[in-house]
This record gives structure tokens, sequence and C-alpha cells, in this order.
């Protein structure tokens, strides 16, 4: 048999596509399953600095170090983030994480700036209540937070 007999014969063989190959449906299934597991563990909850308020599970910060970060918050005057949003939440929830792995009390706020003329402006252009728009919209960008995973 001749090289080029072999070479044919192994490439018949081979399977089309690999048994485990990743897929932009696969990596959305591990993304939400992980984020369903993060949210329903409460991974990325901070307990109470002081006094006798804990959650469900009895957590607490008694003892343990508290950290704050805070980011700039969106402005819901547009209909979603854009890539500049991540670019500034990403060092922050970083930090956050290496503060949270040290076993701190992490609490990492995020807010919306939904006051001011961004949310009028954006209301008037679509012609509808400033309230409205400022709702969907940050039910929106709190899904795309959501999305991107971040602590």
């Amino acid at each position: 048999m001749s090289e080029n007999d072999t070479n044919a014969q192994a490439t018949s063989n081979a399977p089309a596509t690999p048994q485990y190959r990743y897929t932009t449906e696969m990596a959305q299934r591990i993304e939400e399953k992980w984020q369903d597991i993060w949210e329903s563990e409460g991974t990325f909850w901070a307990a109470n600095v002081s006094g006798e308020l804990t959650d469900s599970k009895g957590r607490h910060a008694d003892g343990r170090q508290s950290f704050f970060a805070m980011d700039m918050f969106p402005y819901p005057s547009g209909k979603g983030l854009h890539v500049g949003h991540p670019l500034g939440y990403l060092a922050t929830d970083v930090v956050s994480r290496y503060h949270r792995m040290k076993g701190e009390n992490v609490l990492h706020a995020m807010g919306y700036d939904a006051f001011g003329l961004p949310a009028e402006q954006y209301a008037v252009q679509t012609g509808q209540h400033p309230r409205i728009t400022t709702e969907q919209n940050i039910a929106n960008m709190r899904r795309q937070l959501r999305r991107m995973g971040l602590s």
C-alpha cells in the first residue's frame, strides 16, 4: 500500500465532525447552566457587613474583610449595552473575583444612571414615556450583563 493510499484510508475512517465539537449552541447551554447555578446558589451574594442580617442560608460577613467595587453605572438611554461597557466592567469583575477567592466579603455594586437628560432624550426619540423606556432598557441591560457572567 502506498503512502497516498494509507492517508486516504485514514482520512475516510475519521468522523466528519469531531465528537465534542464546541459550537455556539453548546457554549450557550454551558453558560446558561452556570449562570443559573450561580444565581440559585447566591455565588456572588454579599453579606451584610454587620448586624444580624443574613441570607436564607445563614451567611453573614462576621470575621471577613469587606471589599467594595463599583463601576460607572450604564445609562439606560438606549436599547442595550455596547462593546465599551464590558471593557470597563471586566477589570473590576476580575478584581472582585480575586478578593472573593481570598475569602473576603465582596460587594460588586451595579446600578443604572436612570435620571436626567439621556433617559429623557431617548424617550423623546422613541415617543414613549421615560419610565417605560427606562424600565425596558434596564431589563434588557440586566439580561445582557447576566449573559456576560459578571459577578
